[in-house]
């Protein structure tokens, strides 16, 4: 093989290497943001643990100065916990979490935080709502006949109370279509 022939061959294998080299995997650290918006609606009302939920990076996800996600790349999401709202002490709950991203044409699993939201407890306002039929029930009762009417009243307006706290206490969590949620990793991910 002469000097000219071994050159080439040699130039060509450094080309080689630098282009593997440059599509070489890079790793997303763990505590990388990654921001989605959902595709689909979703509530606390019917969304079942391990339930799908199509998604799509809201914007670039970077390591090392270099683009790894790219803003568009499809994501699918998995329900990590549900609960519909009871009608007195159950507070709905949501949340989602990131469990692969497709880059190029290539699923990447990603182990992520959960992101979503638990409604306030409803216990103080209920109690105010059955407390404050009772007291009323009471006093009613009481100018209309006595001792004996008040205690009748306090049951009425005790019973009238839950029921307006069951009526208006199921508040659902919904995040509607084109809802962003933000993830945090948990662990590495490489992505070719």
């Amino acid at each position: 093989m002469n000097s000219r022939t071994r050159f080439s061959v040699s130039l060509l294998a450094l080309c080689f290497g630098i282009t593997t080299f440059t599509q070489a995997a890079t790793s997303v650290p763990t505590g990388t943001a990654i921001t989605v918006t959902i595709d689909q609606s979703i509530s606390s009302k019917n969304a079942k643990a391990g339930q799908g939920v199509v998604a799509t990076i809201a914007q670039d996800v970077t390591a090392n100065g270099k683009v790894v996600i790219p803003k568009g790349a499809h994501a699918k999401l998995v329900v990590s916990s549900a609960q519909a709202s009871g009608r007195l002490s159950t507070p709905a709950k949501l949340y989602l979490r990131l469990k692969s991203v497709e880059v190029h044409g290539k699923t990447y699993t990603i182990a992520t935080s959960s992101s979503g939201r638990t409604m306030g407890g409803k216990g103080k306002r209920d109690a105010g709502f059955i407390g404050g039929g009772a007291g009323a029930g009471a006093l009613i009762g009481g100018l209309a006949g006595g001792g004996k009417g008040a205690l009748i009243g306090a049951a009425a307006g005790a019973g009238a109370g839950t029921a307006g706290a069951a009526a208006t206490g199921k508040k659902e969590v919904e995040f509607p279509a084109e809802t962003r949620l933000s993830f945090t990793t948990r662990a590495p991910a490489t992505i070719n």
